[in-house]
């Protein structure tokens, strides 16, 4: 949203005016950008707040099931930025803040997500639970979009309503936060892990003779087969093609190299004017500088162990460790001194707080130092 679309939300939000699909696209922002930054709001501004506001904010009647605190704690920092003419753009502030409640240790994400359809209405999945059909999408609602009761969201092509196969597409795209996780299974059945920070755009149903989506961030793709319409994904300057495989693909914006790693049947990875085709067990990996494809063997299984809530380490050099917790755990780091050149090799599980993680760390001689969300590296 633009910073108009955000301060005209906020006044309606001030006025009592926000309707339903304003409340959820507020709520959404908070999520990905105000929560996101390190413009936070300190937790004494925000219980004196939440305080204030607990018995003032309207909680409409829905069949699916809120976290009310979690949404009174948006409302409350909405509150208080409107309160003190401070907004996400200016605001500065040192302290962060933990929304859901005052915790000791940093504790791992989980599965968050955030769904915009066609026409731009965001759901927050986070606060669905247990609801089969979330909504139908395209006209004469040709596509369900459900939810299962342990989160997945899935789509649905009606085959009643739906025989044309020609025409535009309507896309939806799928959102994770620092922390968050989320799986998908498309129209076509092909199913999507996709990790924290990442966003996939795709099809509601996939017209014509190819399936094609568009990734930024990580995710674990599982392809199904359809030799008659092959599978493309588009990151940065590349495209891969499939036929039905299982691969992951690592292309974060704010990394200078993406990573292409195949775990079953082959894929051909496309940048520039190179074209290269993989085999289990192989990476292509691609550098902002460079013109060429670089192909390797690797343990494909460490490039995937996220998505079965693992850390796993291949001969990996610190920075690398560090930006994966910090997308797992929202946190800062700094570097204190010259960056040691270590490896890692091993791996621990997701589901741990952060200082658990830490010791597993520690015994490559390395120190760690937590002041509240930042975390000090010590050579």
């Amino acid at each position: 949203m633009t910073e108009l679309e955000i301060l005209t939300l906020l006044k309606n939000y001030r006025s009592g005016t926000l309707s339903d699909d304003e409340k959820d696209k507020l709520e959404a922002w908070y999520l990905f950008e105000a929560s996101n930054s390190k413009k936070r709001l300190n937790k004494d501004q925000l219980d004196s707040s939440f305080n204030y506001i607990k018995y003032k904010v309207p909680v409409k009647q829905e069949t699916k099931v809120v976290n009310l605190r979690k949404r009174l704690y948006v409302a409350a920092s909405v509150a208080l930025m409107l309160a003190s003419g401070l907004y996400y753009f200016t605001r500065t502030v040192d302290s962060r803040v933990e929304l859901a409640k005052e915790i000791k240790e940093i504790r791992p994400g989980g599965t968050k997500g955030v769904l915009t359809l066609s026409n731009g209405k965001q759901i927050v999945l986070t606060n669905i639970v247990g609801k089969d059909t979330i909504i139908s999408e395209g006209e004469k609602e040709r596509v369900t979009i459900k939810m299962n009761s342990n989160g997945l969201v899935s789509y649905v092509v009606n085959p009643n309503t739906y025989t044309d196969n020609r025409g535009l597409n309507t896309f939806n795209t799928l959102s994770t936060p620092v922390g968050g996780q989320y799986n998908v299974i498309l129209s076509d059945s092909t199913k999507v892990y996709l990790n924290a920070m990442s966003t996939l755009k795709y099809p509601t149903h996939f017209k014509g003779n190819k399936r094609v989506v568009e990734l930024e961030g990580e995710a674990y793709f599982e392809v199904a087969k359809d030799k008659s319409k092959p599978f493309f994904v588009k990151f940065r300057n590349q495209i891969i093609e499939v036929l039905g495989t299982h691969f992951n693909v690592h292309a974060y914006n704010n990394e200078s190299f993406t990573k292409t790693t195949l775990l079953e049947g082959s894929v051909a990875v496309s940048y520039k004017d190179k074209k290269t085709i993989l085999r289990p067990g192989q990476q292509a990996e691609v550098s902002e500088n460079s013109s060429s494809i670089l192909v390797s063997n690797v343990d494909a299984a460490s490039a995937m162990a996220w998505k079965d809530g693992r850390f796993k380490f291949d001969n990996a050099d610190l920075k690398m460790v560090m930006k994966q917790l910090e997308r797992w755990y929202d946190i800062q780091v700094e570097y204190k001194g010259d960056i040691p050149d270590l490896k890692f090799n091993g791996g621990t599980f997701m589901n741990k707080n952060l200082t658990e993680v830490l010791k597993v760390l520690e015994l490559n001689n390395i120190k760690f130092e937590i002041k509240k969300n930042t975390l000090i590296v010590y050579p």
